[in-house]
């Protein structure tokens, strides 16, 4: 039978309206890819901004990181997001300061689910993600909290305390408890100290690490790799800096201690050296950007000393301090090909800027109400940076106390009244409290103080003990 002149129009009316549903399918399904870079974030715990050799360390070698440096971008004026580790770490998840996030301290406070990370971002713009090493965030994370929040891979410690104790009996695998066998532990209030040790954690942390790399060369992923080093365990007290051995620092005089938290961060940077030398030869740097950072300052636990080896640099304080060594961290930028190389920066930034900046390299649409400010401009050598009006902090240990750093000038708050206000750019060790002297100053850090703050029924401003 002859096939009539509307049945042929008819054919290819639906022919092309099958073929145009087609095109819109794969516009759509590029619309969620990204020809952003690849993206690695190495996170140390309790890392100071003296503890590396590219930023003034003389004792302790760090060769691999400090070659990323020479071969990068170093940043002098980076922030962590807070004093301590769980909310320093919700503020670079989620892009927000600690005057809005929902977990402001070391306590028994989880993500909530309709926060969004940058994770979760970076999944819908077709990245492959992963974290290996510390969740840490709030406590006690329920197992599946980070694929829950983003990573479609997730091996390590979820809860804080079990992360002190570097020679675990198990550790979580997604879900799923994975036997450590060889390390036997004696349970010590909120952690434990191994009394068998065969295995060390964060070697296995770093294998993942290689193993995610090589598995997705030929896609776009983010690995972020929140690893427990220099962390103590604090358990264990004075033989707290866990390590396999001392090495390359057995022969030295110095306590024990210190030899080995010297031996944690050169095998931290041995780890940083075995991942760039595998993008490079996967011959994928030119499409991986990787960052070098630490949660807070330097810890004084578990026999170390942070005096010993001037971890804080030059600046003032500690881990739980929001004076400068509490809370301004190295950070590092690596992307060959892209960054130029041996460069630095003073601009001011902080762990909530990862989240816009990740965004802005991915093409993705950031959402809403964040406190970060994308520093991409700066990783990529334009003019057009942004600046933060300010950045703020809170804690809530020992205490209420806040800051503020704006241009050169830092306020420190506490709770019971007292108010502290230095120039950074003539004392960045904060000796002298000019506050008397620049009243219109300290009217601006209050208002800024105030203005930052979100309350919150779990965090209250409380007066420091006495």
């Amino acid at each position: 039978m002859a096939v009539q002149p509307q049945h042929w129009r008819y054919a290819f009316s639906v022919i092309g309206f099958a073929l145009l549903l087609l095109l819109n399918f794969e516009v759509s399904a590029q619309e969620t890819q990204s020809d952003g870079p690849n993206i690695i974030l190495i996170l140390a715990d309790d890392l100071g901004y003296g503890d590396l050799g590219c930023y003034g360390q003389e004792s302790i070698r760090t060769p691999n990181i400090d070659r990323m440096a020479r071969a990068g971008l170093r940043f002098t004026n980076h922030y962590a997001g807070s004093t301590v580790c769980a909310p320093s770490r919700c503020c670079l998840l989620t892009g927000k300061h600690t005057g809005h996030v929902a977990i402001r301290g070391n306590s028994e406070v989880l993500l909530p689910s309709e926060e969004t990370t940058v994770a979760e971002l970076l999944k819908g713009k077709g990245y492959k993600t992963a974290a290996f090493g510390k969740w840490g965030v709030g406590h006690p994370p329920p197992p599946g909290d980070p694929e829950r929040n983003g990573f479609e891979q997730f091996f390590g410690y979820l809860d804080m305390w079990h992360a002190h104790n570097y020679y675990p009996d198990f550790l979580w695998d997604g879900e799923s408890k994975m036997s450590i066998m060889g390390n036997l532990v004696e349970v010590i209030g909120r952690g434990g100290v191994a009394f068998k040790r065969s295995v060390y954690s964060h070697d296995l942390f770093a294998d993942r690490a290689v193993e995610f790399i090589k598995a997705n060369k030929d896609e776009r992923f983010f690995l972020y790799l929140p690893f427990t080093i220099p962390h103590a365990n604090n358990e264990a007290r004075e033989k707290g800096m866990e390590v396999p051995d001392a090495a390359p620092y057995k022969d030295t005089d110095w306590p024990e201690p210190q030899k080995n938290h010297a031996a944690m961060i050169t095998r931290l940077d041995q780890t940083v050296g075995r991942i760039l030398d595998l993008l490079t030869t996967l011959k994928i740097t030119n499409n991986t950007l990787v960052l070098f950072t630490s949660d807070n300052g330097p810890h004084k636990e578990g026999g170390a000393n942070p005096e010993f080896f001037r971890s804080s640099g030059p600046l003032r304080g500690y881990k739980r301090d929001l004076y400068e060594g509490g809370i301004r961290v190295p950070l590092i930028a690596w992307w060959p090909g892209t960054i130029k190389p041996a460069t630095e920066t003073d601009h001011i930034s902080a762990s909530w800027d990862f989240f816009p900046t990740f965004a802005e390299l991915a093409t993705a649409k950031v959402p809403a109400k964040l406190d970060g400010v994308s520093f991409a401009p700066t990783l990529l050598g334009k003019e057009s940076q942004q600046q933060h009006e300010y950045l703020y902090w809170e804690f809530h240990e020992r205490g209420t106390s806040q800051a503020v750093r704006f241009g050169k000038w830092k306020a420190v708050r506490f709770h019971q009244g007292k108010f502290e206000l230095y120039d950074l750019s003539t004392d960045l060790t904060e000796a002298k409290d000019v506050s008397a002297e620049n009243p219109d100053v300290l009217k601006k850090a209050k208002a800024m103080l105030d203005g930052a703050h979100t309350p919150s029924k779990l965090y209250p401003f409380k007066a420091r003990k006495r």
